[in-house]
Formats: structure tokens, sequence, C-alpha cells
């Protein structure tokens, strides 16, 4: 018989409810809701309407049981980092700040007074952002915010919507890695790192591997959605852990780019890798599935494209990505560069105007028409994606023979050539809907319907045709690299 499953996959631009049913050995994903997300600017910042996301998550479940029936379970992932607080009687103290607020842009230099850069790192293993939940937390208490001791309950984004379905308030691994006061080694909170920032522990909720089953939807969801007792899964709730689970790789020779808003470049390994190298790297640890972890590294991604598109739209229909990634095809290669971890690329105003004025300053032709602007972006990626893996491969000393790009970036036949004309090595892209196909896969290992990631895995290869990319035209790139490392270096 076919097993249904119900994937929530929240972005930063939109929301998806994707039905996932496991049908003679292969693997079929409907859409059956969508939704916009995006920031709320409020007086106090820049914050997540998370009320309405999960009315949206409810309508997504409503949905699919008027057209196919009530799920065998359901479960949530989205991005990390941000989190909320709840009092006593399990209500929300705050609307949850969106990583992208300013309020913790010196925050982290400010924390390197109190715990050296080095000790944090040692009892983490963490990329240092300035957007941490880490640094969040720390920026309320340098300002003395009284919710920090109001506060009974700490929920990363995912765990609040499974806590608002089943009632159970716990936290799930892979997003607990990503707030950098986790330990990896221990496996557990790293307290001792909260309480030298002065950071409140006593709100600190368990933490569950994924693929545990939290509980059965709360009777009054049930109601409202027709869904009845919905086992609720924690699935690998961290979006990019769920992606890399649904990656088609055989063995362990390979690289995974999860691209879509940021590009997550990195390889899995079985153990954190926390040393000197990769503090210099500036690489991260975060939590996989399977007990695993996945060493990388976080890059901007497609947020320079896309704010593009949404200021060449400007009250007209915006160009398709495809249409873009066309244009691209269309102009001279290697006219202009930019590192896409620029901090003027962070949140501006205009990102047109902000790379043109990145290519101003480094010397460079101003990419003032949208195809060359494009290929200066994509251009760009490919290039930040060669250096990101061969600061991975350094310190694991060993190079992967294959890369897969899944997410939504996977479509993008441009950037998918470019990665593999500037890494030197094939390049296998899809599935697109991978973070929704993860989700699954580990909804039905935790029903037994899947006995392994391994076994997961072969499940997406046997049910979405790749494409596969071959490097060309090295020469060209190895130039264009020497270029680009420049740029990284810096004014001399």
């Amino acid at each position: 018989m076919p097993h249904d499953f119900l994937a929530f996959d929240l972005g930063a631009e939109s929301g998806r409810a994707i039905l996932g049913r496991i049908d003679r050995e292969k693997l079929l994903l409907r859409e059956v809701h969508r939704f916009v997300n995006g920031p709320v600017i409020l007086a106090d910042g820049m914050h997540w309407d998370v009320k309405r996301l999960f009315a949206e998550i409810k309508r997504g479940m409503a949905l699919c049981c008027e057209r196919y029936g009530p799920p065998g379970s359901a479960g949530v992932d989205t991005w990390g980092v941000d989190f909320a607080l709840l009092d006593d009687d399990g209500r929300l103290l705050f609307d949850p700040f969106h990583y992208r607020d300013r309020r913790t842009d010196e925050v982290m230099a400010e924390a390197f007074k109190r715990v050296p850069r080095r000790d944090i790192f040692e009892q983490t293993g963490i990329q240092f952002l300035p957007f941490n939940t880490l640094y969040q937390l720390f920026s309320m208490a340098l300002a003395g915010s009284p919710l920090l001791t109001r506060a009974s309950t700490f929920l990363t984004i995912p765990d609040l919507f499974h806590y608002w379905l089943s009632g159970h308030a716990l936290c799930e691994f892979t997003n607990a890695t990503t707030t950098q006061f986790y330990d990896p080694r221990a496996r557990g909170w790293a307290t001792s790192l909260l309480g030298r920032l002065g950071i409140p522990t006593h709100f600190l909720s368990r933490v569950v591997m994924p693929g545990t089953t939290l509980g059965t939807l709360l009777p009054p969801v049930a109601a409202e959605t027709g869904a009845g007792s919905v086992p609720i899964v924690a699935p690998a709730c961290h979006d990019t852990a769920s992606a890399v689970a649904a990656v088609p790789a055989e063995g362990d020779d390979f690289a995974y780019i999860s691209s879509g808003t940021w590009s997550l470049v990195g390889v899995e390994v079985r153990e954190p890798v926390i040393s000197d190298a990769v503090l210099a790297a500036n690489l991260t640890n975060e939590g996989g599935v399977g007990g695993r972890f996945r060493l990388l590294r976080n890059v901007a991604g497609l947020w320079l494209l896309q704010e593009c598109r949404r200021g060449w739209a400007a009250g007209r229909a915006a160009p398709s990505y495809k249409e873009l990634a066309a244009l691209a095809e269309q102009a001279p290669a290697f006219v202009s560069l930019v590192d896409p971890d620029d901090p003027s690329f962070s949140s501006p105003p205009d990102m047109p105007t902000a790379i043109i004025g990145f290519c101003r300053r480094t010397g460079q032709p101003e990419p003032a028409e949208r195809p060359a602007m494009v290929r200066c972006i994509l251009e760009s990626l490919a290039l930040k994606y060669r250096w990101v893996l061969e600061q991975i491969e350094s310190v694991r000393g060993h190079r992967a023979g294959v890369i897969h790009v899944v997410g939504g970036g996977s479509r993008n036949r441009a950037l998918c050539q470019f990665t593999a004309d500037a890494t030197g090595r094939p390049v296998v892209a899809g599935p697109a809907e991978a973070t929704a196909a993860g989700n699954v896969i580990v909804q039905a290992m935790a029903l037994g319907q899947v006995a392994s990631l391994e076994e997961g895995r072969a499940l997406v290869r046997r049910s979405f045709e790749p494409t596969v990319h071959e490097p060309s035209d090295r020469a060209a790139w190895d130039e264009a690299y020497d270029r680009f490392l420049t740029l990284l270096a810096g004014p001399a």
C-alpha cells in the first residue's frame, strides 16, 4: 500500500505543503499549498509573521485532507538561527526577529571581548555569522531585556510550529546546531558558554534527533483541519539538513550545494571536524540525519539575484529565473566579479546599485545592463563555490569527485554549468524539491517505511532524473579564479 507524508517546507521567500507518497519503490511529490513569506517591518525591527505562517500550515493540512485524505504523518522544516521565547503558559513573548534585522550588527565583536572566538568555536564548531542565535540572544542580554528572565521555553522556528501542532515543546538536533550554542561533541547545549555571556539557560528545551515522533495533532487543530490524530514527526528541521538527506549520492565521495536564497556548500562527515584549520576557514559543523554532520560554509547564494529581480519588477511582473539565466548566457564572460558575501550585499536598499558600487570600488566595469549583472552574479557564485570547496578539501585532505546541486538553484542551468566549469568536476543537478523530499524521507524512517538514510537516497535516485553538467573551458575559468582570489584578498 502507498504511504503519504506531509512535508511543510518554509523558506525565506515562500512556504510549501508537499505531500510525499512512497508507492512502488518511488517517491512522488505533490504540491498541495504554496504561500509567500517575507519579513515584516515593525517599530522595533524586522520580524517573521509566524502566526500567519502557522495559519498557512493549517490551511495546507486542511487542503491535503480535503483532496487526498489525512496523511500518515506531518513535519516542518525551515531556515535556522531564528527563535521564539514562550512564557509559563506557552504564550509567545514577542514576534520572532528576522535574521537580517540589524540589531546584531556589532554584537559579535562585543561577545569576543567576553569569550574569545577560539573558545566559542571549540565548544560549538560553528561558522561565525553575526545573525547566529548566540548573538541574537546576547544582544538581548546586553540590552537588559526582561524577556530573558520571563521566558520559560526556547524554541527554534520549526520547533515552534511543532509545538503549536502537537503541544510538545522540544528542540530538534539539526536546527539546534545552527544556534552556535550546541556542543556537538558533548551532544548537548553549551550552557557554560551561555553563562559566560550572561545569557540564561533555564529556558532551554530538550534536544531530540530527526525522526522523533513528537505526538499527535492537537484536538483543536485536528478539528479545524479535518486531519484527526495525525502523528507529528520532527524531520531534519533545518531545511539544509533535509535537503542533504535527499542528495541522490552513492557512497561518501561527493560534495553538495543546497542552492536557494543561501548556498550551503559542503560535505558529509561522521563526526564534527573542530580544528584550527576549520576555524581559520570559518567552516561550520551542522547536524545531519543519522548522527552525521555537515561540514560546510554558508554562501550568500541566489539572494543577490532574488533582490535584483525584486528591484527590476518595480510594480510589473518579475522576470522568471529561467529568463534571467538565459540573459546570463548572452553576456560576455568574466567582465566583472564580486564577492557574494561582501557585507554590502547583506541587506541593501537596492541590490543592483550595491553590485555596481562594489565593481566601482574594485576598479571593474560596472554591469549596468541586466545580462551583465546576472552573469556577474552567477559567475561570482560559481567561483565562490570553488573557493569554499578548496577550503573544505584542504582540511579534510580529500577531493570530492562529484558535486550534487539540489534545491531551487538546481534548475538554473547557467549556474550549474558555471559551477562545473569553475570547479573542474561534474555537477549533478536535482532534485529541485530536495528539502521536501528529505523531510518526507525522515518521516518515513520514523514510521518504519524507509530503513535508513542510504535507502532513502536510493529512493530519490529511482524517483528523479538528474541533469549532469560536465566541466569545460578550464583555462579561462582558472584565470578568472585568480582574479577572484585577488578580490577576496582585498586592497594590498
